[in-house]
């Protein structure tokens, strides 16, 4: 396995790489000004989207988590959160617990 060093690696911190292609890598992708350096940054309805999609490996309770507050402090609409769960693929995972959060 080749390394990158111009990267430190982050000491303590368990990190993960995930990869994907398309629609998925570009679907929500926001672009944001941070100390003068634009920096890309997914939606928060996308980023509950992939919690979901990788909840085998961030735990389902992370995921819960993300939505229930996500929602509670209106990051995102459904239809934003149901374009992203359908990019994601996981529209039949999540569709119990978005029915729960407009009950």
């Amino acid at each position: 396995m080749r390394q990158n060093r111009n990267v430190a690696p982050l000491k303590g911190s368990p990190v993960r790489f995930v990869y994907c292609t398309g629609e998925a890598f570009s679907f929500g992708v926001e672009k944001h000004m941070i100390e003068g350096t634009e920096v890309s940054i997914y939606s928060p309805a996308k980023t509950v989207a992939d919690c979901f999609k990788y909840r085998n490996k961030i735990g389902l309770d992370v995921a819960l988590e993300a939505l229930r507050e996500g929602w509670m402090a209106k990051r995102f609409t459904m239809n934003e959160l149901y374009a992203a769960v359908k990019v994601c693929r996981v529209q039949k995972i999540i569709q119990p617990y978005m029915e729960m959060l407009v009950q």
